[in-house]
């Protein structure tokens, strides 16, 4: 129950202004939530928190009054309060400031929090509407925001104009294995896998499109890089081919890389990545063929051939020991979409690109030129065991001006979990779907 109100209602300020300079001394209304509490004799000790940081708070007793003290005393964690208070120079409290309460009002007291260290991961996640307001949450999802904006950034530099494609389908983009059905009104529908196919309708009037959507993939794969819903950065270029479309994409990575190190160096460095590792990312990428990653792979004991995937385990192989990305290009065709490009100088491959995170995090973005014939798309289609008589408006765009085009898609959770350091991809999204919970 809240208690008798105490600080009126009016402008308040946040918690980063106690760390200002010129702050000491001046007098603040803060209001937020208690990350930790004790008490010893007639003075309390709380820290405090708000959207933009933590500060220590101390209350005596005598300053604020018997009944506002006794209420503090039995606040729980994650209890919320507001105060006015002065801020002073301490050398024992965290950052070096408190805040010295004249006013303090317990808003609600706040049950038992059930989220402590040592639970289980399922526990965690049966309670991820709580976890998500830990430190590390807090700091992850402030860098997602911030990759978000640098590559929202980036794209309008480079004028490739954002695109609202439906998330709701006719037909499944890459095949219908894993791809999620739903009936939609008595007919056939699934949740996008994809924007690309309407992305490159959209091409043709636009000549450079992006989309940054939810995209879902029925895989029931439950490794530290996979999720059941994913947020999907898509880009389409006009009168681009794969080599050119490989420098978009090694450019794109780098500058929001910086640009994600000098707006957010203390979240990264609280989360484990030294911002300046991010900072010093430059290309070239190096560029490393299917064929010549195969051999590789051989070289270092994998029994992997032409026509093997590249699995979660062969793509850490590659990269386990890198500090830069690296493109593996030109994938035998049986490998990938039938949207893919054959290669003119290789019929066994197609125009294709993976981006794999170094350190061993693996793919972070699919890359290819798009097949502009209609016969090889038919050929193509039939191959997957798809209709082709569903993708009708699909191969319209190759009837009516078709160019020679190209494009990627990135996973954002991917990226971030690279730049993070996270051990799940689970951990770079607040309510994460993968095939055993689609829940809170």
């Amino acid at each position: 129950m809240a208690g008798v109100p105490i600080v009126p209602p009016g402008p308040f300020d946040t918690v980063e202004a106690a760390f200002g300079e010129g702050a000491v001394g001046r007098s603040l209304r803060l209001r937020g939530w208690v990350l930790r509490a004790r008490s010893s004799g007639g003075i309390a000790f709380l820290v405090l928190r708000d959207r933009t940081g933590s500060v220590q708070v101390t209350a005596k007793r005598d300053v604020v009054g018997d009944g506002p003290f006794a209420r503090v005393e039995h606040v729980q964690v994650e209890a919320s309060v507001r105060l006015v208070g002065t801020v002073a120079a301490d050398p024992r409290a965290p950052g070096g400031r408190e805040v010295r309460a004249t006013a303090l009002e317990i808003v609600h007291a706040g049950e038992p929090f059930p989220i402590f260290s040592d639970q289980t991961e399922e526990f965690r996640l049966d309670k991820r509407h709580l976890v998500i307001r830990s430190q590390e949450h807090v700091a992850t999802f402030r860098v997602k925001a911030e990759l978000l904006r640098a590559l929202r950034e980036f794209l309008e530099r480079e004028s490739v104009l954002e695109m609202t494609p439906p998330v709701l389908t006719g037909n499944p983009a890459e095949g219908g294995a894993e791809a999620f059905a739903i009936d939609y009104f008595g007919r056939p529908g699934y949740l996008s896998q994809t924007a690309q196919l309407y992305l490159e309708a959209l091409l043709f009037p636009n000549e450079r499109v992006y989309a940054l959507t939810p995209s879902f993939r029925a895989e029931k794969s439950r490794t530290p890089r996979h999720l059941t819903e994913y947020l999907h950065l898509e880009v389409e270029l006009a009168w681009v081919g794969l080599a050119d479309l490989l420098d978009f994409v090694e450019r794109m990575t780098v500058e929001v890389s910086h640009a994600v190190a000098e707006r957010r160096p203390k979240e990264l460095q609280l989360l484990g990545r030294p911002p300046q590792e991010l900072r010093e990312l430059e290309g070239p990428f190096p560029r490393l063929t299917y064929r010549q990653a195969i051999e590789r792979l051989r070289d270092q004991g994998f029994p992997v051939e032409f026509g093997t995937d590249l699995g979660t385990a062969e793509e850490r192989a590659l990269t386990l020991e890198a500090r830069t990305p690296l493109f593996v290009t030109h994938f035998p065709v049986g490998l990938k979409a039938f949207y893919m490009l054959r290669s003119v100088d290789d019929p066994e491959t197609v125009e294709a690109a993976d981006l794999l995170a170094p350190e061993g995090y693996g793919e972070i973005v699919g890359a290819s030129a798009r097949e502009t014939d209609i016969d090889r798309l038919l050929e193509r289609l039939r191959a997957t065991g798809a209709k082709p008589e569903e993708y009708e408006w699909y191969l319209d765009l190759r009837r009516h001006g078709s160019i020679p085009h190209a494009g990627f898609g990135l996973g954002v959770e991917r990226l971030l979990r690279w730049m993070l350091r996270r051990e799940h991809i689970r951990e770079t999204t607040p309510f994460p779907r993968t095939p055993s919970r689609h829940t809170p």
